[in-house]
């Protein structure tokens, strides 16, 4: 029990093992204040959706608003670089911004479904993500990840590699930040990297 009464969401979880990290919730643009430099996922219901993308602040031209929309690795530039990018105006009412909900009450919900009816999802918004303990993926080289330090969580990183045993013995997976693995891409610089216990990464 909680010290407010409540069941331990957490009770029967290994010593040894991080709580997860709070899941990615996509809400409407306009319920945020501030979008500047945000992970959006843009698109039409009954369509499709399209993420790795970044916003700016909003544009207002007549009487619509619009979004800037900016390819993640281009805004990583920008940033990194001080250049300007293109960034095509997107109608707000097609822009959802990723957000961090509230963790899982239930521990023994790790691993999504793979029966295809229990993985159907709803056309009208972007489906929400759960964390995935990365020893539960299938692969995870190029994929974001989360790095769990107790209760603290580490993001804008990827995985450089699959998962290996260490010259400790210890089975891990490189990361990097993102930062430096877009750089990786548009400047051919080797990122740093560092070796984590695969028990401490989730899938973002």
């Amino acid at each position: 029990m909680t010290g407010d009464g409540l069941p331990d969401p957490f009770a029967g979880q290994p010593d040894w093992a991080p709580r997860p990290p709070r899941p990615v919730v996509l809400t409407p643009s306009g319920e945020q204040l501030d979008l500047r430099g945000r992970r959006i996922l843009v698109g039409l219901p009954g369509l499709g959706w399209r993420g790795d993308l970044r916003s700016d602040e909003r544009v207002v031209q007549g009487s619509r608003t619009y979004v800037p929309v900016i390819p993640e690795h281009e805004w990583y530039r920008a940033e990194a670089e001080q250049v300007e990018v293109f960034a095509p105006l997107v109608p707000a009412d097609r822009v959802w911004v990723e957000t961090l909900g509230e963790p899982a009450l239930d521990m023994s919900i790790r691993v999504p479904p793979t029966d295809v009816l229990s993985r159907l999802v709803s056309l009208d918004r972007p489906a929400h993500r759960t964390p995935l303990p990365v020893v539960d993926a299938d692969s995870v080289s190029g994929r974001r990840v989360v790095h769990m330090v107790d209760t603290v969580e580490k993001r804008d990183l990827r995985a450089v590699t699959e998962v290996y045993t260490s010259a400790d013995g210890d089975i891990c997976v490189r990361v990097t930040s993102e930062l430096d693995w877009y750089r990786w891409g548009w400047s051919g610089q080797p990122p740093t990297t560092l070796e984590i216990p695969v028990h401490l990464l989730w899938v973002e």
